[in-house]
């Protein structure tokens, strides 16, 4: 239990650096230097105004100078990866498979809050974390993983990937989006599917290989369908303004397949028994 405990509060360390990462990249900044600032009034944050969850709930989620809104974005980072880091040790324990999936899903939260907030999906995610992939590869064996064994009974894991396999996963499912992307610039005369769609999916290959990169590609689009659908439910405007941000329905896919794409590969293929 101290370990799950350790895990989460690591993952709500790396969750507060996941945000400078999301601000900071798409304007060209530096990750290191200065400290935290407020995106307003830019006043530097004090230590004590930049603990995880705990300074958002005690400032009501405005900065202590200026007084404007900070993001929501910050403390849902924070709390989605220290849930993900204490999933992963619930399910592996200390071990490789943990550290991988913990990084795994890292990547992800920060790709998912990246697109969605600024449409920009940073090489030192997608390439950073294609290179972490196949890395990762050669030191956790391949086998079956029970992720989240405790919270759901069923094996739920993707298996654990040899490097062959990742480099397949990451060149075949990037191969098939890239291709689908020209088609459908070919057909509609624009751009379908920016290349930073393309290299997100060859690190999710690189993670999970062949068969639960695809998977995520259709689960990605189903999202994305609904996402749209959404959109002209609530704004009343064509589907043709809205600016799909792939890469976030991509990240989200991801995540469910590496924790139920299993239960549901065997539960369709028992409805069709």
């Amino acid at each position: 239990m101290l370990e799950i405990v350790l895990a989460f509060l690591a993952g709500l360390l790396i969750g507060s650096f996941l945000n400078v990462c999301i601000f900071r990249l798409p304007r060209d900044l530096s990750v290191v230097r200065p400290r935290s600032f407020c995106p307003h009034c830019e006043k530097p944050v004090a230590w004590y105004d930049n603990i995880p969850l705990v300074s958002y709930a005690v400032l009501g989620g405005r900065c202590r100078h200026c007084k404007e809104r900070i993001s929501i974005r910050y403390p849902l980072v924070e709390l989605a990866t220290g849930a993900a880091f204490a999933i992963c040790m619930a399910a592996f324990g200390p071990s490789l498979p943990a550290l991988k999936f913990s990084v795994f899903s890292a990547i992800l939260i920060t790709l998912i809050a990246s697109d969605l907030e600024e449409r920009i999906l940073p090489d030192e995610f997608t390439l950073g974390g294609l290179a972490a992939g196949l890395l990762l590869a050669a030191f956790v064996p391949p086998g079956r993983a029970e992720l989240a064994r405790m919270i759901l009974p069923a094996s739920l894991g993707p298996r654990w990937l040899s490097v062959g396999e990742a480099v397949l996963g990451a060149a075949f499912s990037s191969g098939s989006i890239w291709l689908v992307g020209w088609i459908y610039q070919k057909l509609r005369h624009r751009e379908g599917l920016g290349f930073g769609d393309v290299k997100m999916i060859a690190m999710i290959g690189a993670f999970l290989g062949l068969q639960w990169a695809l998977l995520t590609l259709i689960v990605a689009s189903l999202f994305g369908a609904v996402g749209g659908l959404i959109y002209i439910f609530v704004t009343g405007k064509d589907v043709s303004t809205y600016e799909l941000p792939f890469g976030s329905f991509l990240g989200m896919a991801a995540l469910a397949v590496a924790m139920f794409g299993e239960v549901v590969v065997v539960w369709y293929s028992r409805m069709g028994s």
